[in-house]
């Protein structure tokens, strides 16, 4: 059996007080939605026995803080409340967050996630890609359960992360590669699912079409800015507390805005330079190529994106009522930019 959520498992923010509690995982208020989320991952995936039983058993290794089943709840409740069809949902949007996982492991040739072995590193790149079509196969059995619309919602959205993850790959070693084109691809691999989580949480508790778009692009814009934060992650961050193979954006020449703003604002001659290093093979070059982003201010401008981009999550909230999930969602736009991990 898949192992369930606890409340350590979400990101460390302190909740503002309340008449409740003065502080805690900002994911305790859903936590009983979320373990019942968890519940039927777990149960869509029960019938299967050995050989597949321990890839099922290894996604605990994957299911980390629950982020976009979160962004569901706290989005229905925000809203309204949240009812049964919102349990299925989540647990189908993790489900296709997880196959991503899988796959971009395979596509980024990682060896750790979450402090644990990657799919492809215990069984391979093959094994690993069959297995992540399953949970796909599965989320959309389990979307079909619910209702036309939501088939609809969640296909649109997984179109989006496969048409984002293809033009990544398409574009890896383009060094011309523009911002725009950067934000095509990040609409796509990681804001299209944070965007549907927060879409679906408002449209079946009943929200108005008007606060579901608001709170739709409130998702996209807080995808937006977690990727800016990851892509800055994997240049600056340290491997023992993130929890995953860093570095690997640079090893599989993936464009990322620091690199995009460095080789525009660089002098000619100095740009030429930063590409030749950017396409040198050795694998002990992100000092330098760190070196490089900081003298040239890229990496603070790409801090300065990711909070613009945070800021434009939270002014969407403001169609909302106060309470306590809109707090929440308020301050998980600070913890989106300033995690490590």
């Amino acid at each position: 059996m898949l192992t369930t959520l606890n409340a350590l498992d979400a990101p460390n923010i302190v909740i503002a007080p309340s008449s409740h509690r003065t502080s805690a995982s900002p994911f305790t208020l859903v936590l009983a939605d979320i373990l019942e989320s968890d519940r039927i991952f777990a149960e869509t995936l029960a019938n299967y026995r050995s050989p597949v039983a321990p890839m099922v058993q290894h996604l605990r290794h994957y299911r980390g803080k629950r982020l976009r089943p979160a962004l569901v709840f706290l989005c229905a409740k925000a809203c309204g409340g949240v009812v049964p069809a919102h349990h299925v949902l989540a647990a189908a949007v993790e489900m296709i967050h997880t196959a991503t996982l899988v796959h971009d492991d395979v596509l980024d040739e990682a060896d750790t996630r979450r402090h644990n072995s990657t799919f492809n590193a215990e069984w391979g790149n093959k094994v690993s890609i069959l297995f992540g079509d399953m949970l796909f196969t599965h989320a959309f059995h389990l979307t079909s359960t619910i209702d036309g619309r939501a088939c609809q919602l969640i296909g649109a959205a997984t179109n989006q992360v496969c048409a984002g993850e293809l033009l990544q790959t398409r574009e890896r070693g383009n060094w011309h590669l523009t911002e725009d084109q950067y934000y095509e691809m990040v609409d796509g691999k990681t804001a299209a699912l944070t965007e549907l989580a927060t879409r679906l949480g408002a449209l079946y508790a009943g929200a108005t079409l008007e606060v579901a778009e608001n709170l739709a692009t409130y998702g996209r814009s807080l995808g937006i800015a977690f990727q800016i934060a990851d892509d800055l992650l994997d240049l600056t961050g340290e491997e023992a507390k993130a929890g995953k193979t860093l570095g690997t954006d640079l090893e599989q020449q993936k464009m990322t805005l620091p690199l995009i703003h460095a080789l525009n604002t660089l002098p000619t001659e100095e740009a030429a330079e930063f590409r030749k290093l950017l396409k040198n093979p050795a694998a002990n070059k992100r000092a330098e190529v760190t070196d490089t982003l900081i003298s040239s201010g890229s990496l603070q401008y790409a801090k300065r994106r990711a909070e613009e981009h945070a800021r434009t999550a939270r002014n969407c909230l403001d169609c909302l009522p106060r309470s306590e999930s809109r707090t929440i969602l308020e301050q998980l736009t600070e913890w989106s930019i300033r995690r490590e991990k």
